[in-house]
């Protein structure tokens, strides 16, 4: 027994400590691994997005488009949506939301670009900065500007209270569009203009010939060819000119 005792001492004790050793070699190439990805994060650049909203389909989106590519903004990166802003339901909007990555850049022209919508505002606001990460960069108000920090308590709440107060005359603005709107229809029924799109004007031969088809003088393939329209166009303008 004494003999077996100092024959295996010395390959027990290594067996004993290998998973030891091995641990601390696993350490090591942990260690080196997370260095590495380290320095390799500091080469990744993140992106520039800008989001564009214009109201309608007639207002142009250029001169916006043009003052963030002199940012350096890719043009592929700008997205333009022709929506109102009184909700955040957009499609291109939702589709930038996809796009963002935790320390992209999203460059807005103002806080009314964003949306309308004071609550909504607010909370948008609050989602891409806090639950997303993203920086947000205000062209018209660069206090908002979110990529340094307030130095202050003081900065903090200026910061804060421009947000609120823009977000505010942002929804007060589109709640007077409305008002006035809604007043400018009034007046006009007052005075019996009448709204929306003018009728169509119709010649002489047009009434004509729909009425000779009415009257079964002539028949369909006839009055059509008379008037130089397919079906679907013949009865609309048959529609217009009733007996």
């Amino acid at each position: 027994m004494t003999v077996m005792f100092f024959q295996y001492p010395y390959p027990t004790f290594w067996w004993i400590l290998t998973p030891f050793v091995m641990t601390a070699n696993m350490k090591s190439s942990f260690r080196e691994m997370y260095a590495f990805r380290g320095r390799t994060e500091d080469f990744m650049t993140h992106q520039k997005y800008a989001y564009v909203r214009v109201s309608t389909k007639h207002q142009k989106a250029s001169r916006q488009i043009k003052a963030l590519m002199k940012l350096g903004i890719s043009r592929n990166n700008i997205i333009v949506e022709k929506s109102s802003g009184k909700d955040f339901k957009r499609s291109k909007y939702q589709q930038l939301l996809k796009l963002l990555k935790a320390g992209d850049v999203l460059y807005i022209s103002s806080i009314d670009r964003l949306g309308r919508d004071y609550d909504g505002i607010i909370s948008e606001w609050h989602q891409l900065t806090k639950k997303l990460n993203i920086i947000i960069k205000v062209i018209d108000n660069p206090i908002l500007d979110t990529d340094t920090a307030p130095a202050t308590l003081i900065d903090k709440y200026l910061k804060d209270i421009t947000l609120l107060t823009l977000a505010f005359q942002s929804e007060q603005e589109w709640q007077n569009i409305k008002e006035r709107q809604k007043a400018g229809i009034t007046i006009a029924k007052e005075k019996g203009t009448v709204l929306g799109r003018p009728k169509s004007i119709r010649s002489d031969n047009e009434i004509y010939i729909i009425k000779a088809w009415q009257d079964g003088i002539i028949n369909l393939h006839e009055a059509m060819q008379k008037l130089g329209l397919k079906k679907s166009a013949f009865y609309k303008l048959a529609g217009e000119i009733k007996k």
